[in-house]
């Protein structure tokens, strides 16, 4: 079997493991080369698990999310990379504040699209993984994430676009991961209420319904990846700053998600290789 090349691009430590991260597994085990690129660092996080005794942790968050990433990449079988930029932080407020001096979202585009392109030239990505130009939330640094993607995706294959970044390799397909599926959390929520147990989702569902929240009509390609929904768990529970273990991605048991929504969900956003939709594996029209 030929192996490919598969290099997901995320904003911050945890997005990783929220975005597409069974799918990551899944390759890496059947011998594909993937690469997990992280812009910044994620010093400007909240710690956002309520179970940790703050006062027993380090001031240093950049140090702390560096090896909360590394079980991460442990339990997804990747290669990683920091790109080294600074976390923007979410500014809120009305009207928002200005973002921080030097922060990822103020770079340059074109010089922070360069330092992608170095990586995936070195990497030979047939596939990149990105966000959608909402960022998949309107996240400062996530919108930089899919700005950068956009721009490495036209000139990493060419050339004579600056050989010192490495040589010209072309990638094949582009997808935006879509991890956050209206429907898939309605069929869990359903599943409960069906047993006549309260629904652990049920104020979340309201939300994402009142919000008319529905990325599933942009979706093309879906993943099947059950059997690696325990790696994608470990990855999060890594995150032990950012992920409450009794919070929203483990409110459904692993049976039932396997049962009920063994997949995860992409939007092919640019291809240069024919392939038929739906899909169901990144990878198609490849070879």
């Amino acid at each position: 079997m030929k192996r490919y090349s598969i290099v997901a691009v995320h904003a911050h430590p945890d997005d990783e493991a929220s975005k597409g991260a069974a799918t990551m597994a899944k390759y890496a085990t059947e011998g594909h080369q993937t690469c997990i690129v992280t812009c910044t660092g994620g010093e400007r996080g909240d710690i956002l698990n309520p179970h940790l005794d703050t006062d027993s942790l380090p001031d240093d968050m950049h140090e702390i999310r560096r090896k909360e990433m590394a079980g991460s990449i442990k339990a997804l079988g990747a290669d990683h990379v920091w790109l080294g930029y600074v976390d923007s932080g979410l500014p809120e407020g009305d009207p928002l504040p200005p973002l921080p001096e030097g922060c990822f979202a103020l770079q340059d585009v074109g010089e922070a699209a360069d330092s992608l392109i170095r990586v995936l030239r070195e990497k030979k990505a047939d596939v990149i993984v990105t966000y959608d130009e909402n960022g998949g939330y309107p996240h400062p640094d996530h919108i930089m994430v899919h700005k950068i993607s956009m721009i490495a995706w036209d000139r990493a294959g060419d050339p004579s676009y600056k050989p010192e970044l490495g040589e010209a390799y072309e990638p094949k397909k582009l997808y935006y991961t879509h991890g956050f599926i209206r429907q898939r959390i309605e069929k869990f929520h359903e599943a409960f209420l069906a047993t006549g147990k309260e629904s652990p989702v049920a104020d979340y569902v309201e939300r994402m319904r009142s919000r008319n929240f529905d990325l599933m009509r942009r979706v093309t390609t879906q993943v099947p990846c059950s059997e690696y929904f325990e790696n994608r768990d470990q990855a999060l529970l890594s995150h032990a700053t950012q992920i409450d273990p009794d919070g929203m991605f483990f409110a459904a048991p692993l049976e039932m998600q396997k049962q009920l929504w063994p997949t995860e969900e992409f939007e092919l956003a640019k291809t240069r290789v024919s392939t038929d939709i739906p899909e169901t594996d990144l990878l198609a029209g490849l070879s």
